[in-house]
């Protein structure tokens, strides 16, 4: 297993992590798994033996069951794994049981270590943008958490470009924790993170955690054109996270994964897990799955190495239009480009 700093920070973190949404299975969160306790300690042992070092969950995945479990799955060897949570979503129905005030910061550190059974977190996350709450005061939240002791580093998710900028602007401005690493959806289905979210990454060295790489399952290999998906499978069109816009163009991306694969004698699903692990910016990818062969499957694309040319058609398979005002600094700014602006428009030039 091969380990990345996270960010500019020195925590080392291996490039797979472990996600754990599928414990649990309460409320919505059932149409993603239903991982009890004996099933989750076999995925641990099963990640920490692959070298995984990182268990990823938060606080809103069914409603605190997936912390809980994680928890009690790492009694006893709490000192061998980093755990990363999250802050942000609804946890009650109550006027401050959401958002980033420092009241709800704070409260929901104090709830996620009582269900992690830990004096600590290793990464807490804010998990979405909070635009009533100020920047400042959250931070200022974030820093108490971390002068206490219950927090080693701070990190941000689903952050647009400009708000990833405006946090850690705050953050260096008055001195307080800054983000270490945001957590994004990127896939070969939808690479948006490319217009600003991965420059930003290295302009700024920030640590890129990679959520739902396989885009829930649509880049797998079971959903191909003119095939029959299998039984208990969504409708291609049943998925709103990440939503599909464009059909032909996931169906000949997914081609492309079955044909690589095919020549390296591995599933679609672990060319394009090695794919994202080679991008730009990227620290490590959270992998997820409902059985151990699945699994299995996932934890070995930190070993698969794409050749350039598999790369390249996979790039092109892929690749988004370049918007405003992208399209025009491809054109007249190409004597000037920082390698931040060379991870988008390097391609173009």
């Amino acid at each position: 297993m091969e380990y990345r700093a996270l960010g500019r920070s020195g925590l080392m973190v291996s490039v797979l992590t472990m996600g754990t949404m599928t414990f649990g299975g309460k409320g919505g969160f059932a149409a993603v798994g239903a991982t009890d306790v004996p099933g989750a300690r076999r995925q641990v042992d099963q990640c920490l033996d692959a070298g995984v070092n990182l268990i990823d969950t938060a606080d809103v995945y069914s409603d605190g069951e997936s912390e809980r479990i994680v928890g009690e799955v790492l009694q006893g060897r709490r000192d061998d794994v980093l755990v990363a949570t999250k802050v942000r979503m609804p946890m009650g129905p109550g006027p401050n049981d959401a958002g980033l005030s420092r009241q709800h910061v704070i409260a929901g550190c104090e709830a996620s270590l009582r269900r992690l059974g830990t004096d600590h977190i290793d990464l807490y996350q804010l998990h979405e943008w909070d635009g009533v709450t100020p920047l400042q005061e959250t931070f200022e939240a974030l820093d108490l958490l971390v002068r206490s002791g219950k927090v080693r580093y701070v990190g941000l998710s689903n952050y647009a470009g400009w708000q990833l900028m405006k946090a850690v602007g705050t953050a260096i401005l008055h001195g307080l924790p800054r983000p270490v690493s945001q957590q994004i959806y990127y896939s070969l289905q939808a690479r948006d993170a490319e217009y600003e979210l991965i420059p930003a990454a290295v302009d700024q060295h920030l640590g890129v955690l990679v959520w739902s790489p396989l885009a829930g399952g649509l880049l797998s290999g079971k959903y191909r054109r003119g095939h029959q998906p299998p039984a208990g499978s969504r409708h291609l069109f049943d998925w709103d996270e990440p939503p599909v816009y464009d059909e032909e163009k996931l169906y000949d991306t997914v081609e492309v994964l079955v044909e690589i694969g095919a020549g390296h004698g591995v599933s679609a699903a672990r060319v394009a897990l090695a794919y994202i692990l080679g991008r730009p910016a990227v620290t490590s990818v959270v992998i997820g799955a409902r059985t151990s062969e699945q699994l299995a499957d996932n934890l070995a694309a930190a070993d698969l190495v794409l050749g350039d040319e598999e790369r390249r058609r996979l790039d092109d398979v892929s690749a988004v239009n370049l918007l405003y005002p992208y399209w025009h600094q491809a054109k007249t700014a190409r004597d000037r480009l920082s390698p931040a602006d060379l991870t988008l428009l390097g391609p173009h030039l």
